[in-house]
């Protein structure tokens, strides 16, 4: 059996990782909420509803990583009272998301200028959750743009799951629309994401450089 060596880059030895046998490749699983980066040649792999995953790597040095994220639920009746905040927390989380994922490939030997970006998710896969699914791709569209950052690919919107695999190192992306669930393991988590981030302010002092 393969022996796991410790994830190259510190700060994810919570992340599930193991080795595929049938692609020789050590392969990190993300749940929503999680990010992980590697400079080694690894695959990270998430399974997405109406969460955003962005794959993001330098195109130079290889070092890159994907993130697993859900703007936070604004309900109706924020909205019609202007609550503005509410809003503002949410694009904060948001933010935090991509920032963290970010600066962390540029603490290990990434240049902003060389990030190279490929977006999926944003699926309409849970009715009760409105149009998450829609403001979730539109804040990832936005925030590309707004830093300037190369959009290489995406597959966003829709009404069905994906399952993503992404290699940082060489910054292959493969993508499969999961048409027939046989359980409802991403809705069951999404769902349990959003009632854990409804609401929350989340604070961050990240700038990126």
């Amino acid at each position: 059996m393969q022996q796991l060596t410790k994830p190259s880059i510190s700060g994810f030895t919570e992340i599930k990782r193991y080795w595929n046998k049938e692609k020789k490749i050590i392969v990190a699983k993300i749940l929503p909420g999680e990010f992980y980066v590697t400079n080694e040649d690894e695959m990270i792999t998430t399974v997405l509803g109406s969460c955003i995953a962005a794959c993001i790597r330098d195109k130079v040095t290889g070092v890159g990583g994907m993130n697993h994220f859900m703007l936070p639920e604004t309900s109706k009746q924020q909205l019609e009272d202007g609550i503005e905040a509410v809003v503002g927390n949410a694009t904060r989380y948001g933010n935090y998301a991509m920032e963290h994922l970010i600066n962390t490939i540029l603490q290990n030997g990434g240049q902003r200028k060389n990030l190279q970006v490929k977006l999926f998710g944003g699926g309409k896969v849970i009715p009760t959750m409105g149009t998450v699914g829609e403001r979730n791709v539109k804040f990832a569209l936005d925030y590309v743009d707004a830093e300037g950052l190369e959009l290489v690919s995406h597959d966003l919107g829709d009404n069905y799951p994906r399952n993503v695999q992404y290699f940082p190192k060489t910054g292959k992306a493969m993508m499969k629309k999961v048409k027939n669930l046989h359980d409802q393991t991403v809705v069951q988590q999404e769902i349990k994401y959003s009632t854990t981030i409804k609401d929350t302010a989340v604070e961050s002092d990240i700038e990126l450089f």
